[in-house]
């Protein structure tokens, strides 16, 4: 059994995390998280730049985070993979497409992320399809997320799952980690209102998801990490990232 350990995505941090990532990588070791995940450089330069900041931190790059659109080209997905485990990273994030609309487009994309996962797989390190509540909608009768998870390959294609969309897309999250609990080895944990209100995001314990659930279901899949994400804020981002970060303490991690 491995020691799940605690991250966060620094999308919180907005621009700040472009021009000032080591001011922004002591704040987040400062509250209290072991790890971080960042971009998946597509650029030699800002791969440089990642790569020099990361030396010097106290933080953990535990991997990177692209699109949909980012696997098409074999060729820059190979470098970009590289990059990511050139950083100490193991793990590659893809989010999906909001504009596909048919069953179709959804089998589709199961393919780019078989061939993702392939070629992660050919450089040591794993592929995560991170979801959001649009793949929850139904398309030609079948909802999504499920259509494409059956279509892929679980040998290649891991879940990131992020708590507060399963929510928001009108499934409890702890049963959809149950659900696929052999798939399910990285987290997003994220909180807001939900609803009318899905794009309010709050800090963990402060929003509609069940957090406590959740977060039994994910540790009982035995996860190297638990990311927490916060897409916006109303508060400093610091602020934000320790006070989600004290709620999960509070929890037992």
């Amino acid at each position: 059994m491995v020691k799940t350990q605690v991250g966060v995505q620094l999308i919180v941090f907005g621009e700040r995390a472009g021009r000032d990532l080591p001011g922004v990588l002591r704040d987040v070791a400062g509250a209290g998280y072991a790890g971080f995940e960042g971009g998946a450089p597509a650029a030699q330069a800002e791969f440089e730049r990642l790569q020099a900041t990361v030396k010097q931190s106290r933080v953990t790059y535990i991997g990177g985070h692209c699109g949909l659109g980012d696997l098409s080209d074999v060729e820059a997905l190979r470098k970009r993979i590289g990059r990511v485990k050139a950083l100490g990273g193991g793990f590659l994030i893809s989010s999906g497409d909001s504009r596909l609309n048919t069953l179709d487009g959804y089998l589709d994309a199961a393919k780019k992320l078989d061939q993702a996962g392939r070629l992660c797989q050919e450089q040591g390190i794993t592929f995560c399809y991170h979801n959001h509540h649009w793949e929850f909608r139904k398309v030609n009768g079948a909802v999504a997320m499920h259509a494409m998870i059956a279509a892929t390959d679980p040998k290649l294609v891991k879940l990131c799952t992020d708590v507060y969309w399963v929510h928001v897309g009108g499934e409890k999250p702890a049963e959809f980690i149950d659900c696929y609990r052999d798939r399910c080895i990285y987290f997003h944990f994220k909180d807001g209102t939900g609803g009318d209100g899905a794009g309010d995001f709050r800090e963990l314990g402060r929003g509609a998801v069940d957090t406590p659930a959740a977060l039994k279901a994910a540790l009982s899949c035995d996860p190297a990490w638990i990311v927490v994400e916060q897409d916006t804020t109303q508060i400093d981002p610091t602020e934000s990232c320790r006070i989600s970060r004290e709620y999960l303490k509070s929890l037992g991690i």
